[in-house]
């Protein structure tokens, strides 16, 4: 029996040149892609891009690589990394994640992925590349994620210490125990290169008191 050639795959984000590559051997195999879509054996991230349905991989969905690779260069950050780390208790069902490009929102079978962009200087502050079951991908480290959600809460804590402890702890639920082992470089850093620096200089008040 020929083994079915999507499986060398695995759970990777892949391209419909790819994958049509597999099918060479066939006049239409744009058309190929299309009917694997149709009957589920993909499911499309957007455009051009795919991943093998799980119940044919035998590998789970991993969101976060999903994430970077929907729409780069990103890394998975604000509250759904805050919420990985377990730094806020509530269930984050949108995929959120920091680009370098216009922040943009993909909907597609898994959900929905919100991207927001940074300035190239604040960007590649704080990321770290977490092995995963045999893929890698980029998250923000706790203290970027931090940050990140605070330049981008729709909701702006006062411009006082006692406003962003009030922010942290009723607002987001943030546990504040753990702010004692937060790196005080990376929060620096953030402030010199991004916005909202007289908070995230608060922040790091609250660090150090």
């Amino acid at each position: 029996m020929t083994k079915n050639p999507l499986l060398q795959y695995g759970n990777v984000p892949v391209t419909s040149n790819l994958l049509a590559a597999c099918y060479d051997g066939l006049k239409e195999s744009n058309k190929k892609v299309q009917a694997l879509e149709k009957a589920g054996d993909l499911i499309r991230l957007r455009r051009g891009l795919y991943v093998v349905n799980p119940e044919l991989s035998g590998k789970d969905i991993n969101m976060p690589l999903c994430a970077n690779h929907i729409y780069g260069p990103s890394y998975v950050s604000l509250r759904w990394a805050l919420r990985w780390y377990g730094l806020i208790p509530e269930s984050v069902f949108r995929m959120t994640s920091v680009t370098l490009r216009a922040s943009k929102t993909f909907e597609n079978p898994l959900g929905c992925f919100d991207y927001f962009k940074v300035d190239s200087k604040y960007f590649p502050i704080g990321i770290r590349m977490v092995a995963d079951d045999g893929v890698n991908y980029l998250m923000a480290s706790p203290e970027k994620a931090l940050c990140d959600l605070i330049q981008y809460d729709s909701y702006l804590p006062a411009k006082s210490v006692k406003g962003l402890i009030r922010y942290l702890e009723e607002d987001i639920r943030f546990d504040m125990d753990e702010l004692a082992r937060f790196d005080v470089n990376i929060i620096e850093e953030c402030a010199d290169k991004g916005s909202k620096k007289l908070i995230l200089n608060n922040l790091i008040k609250i660090i150090k008191k």
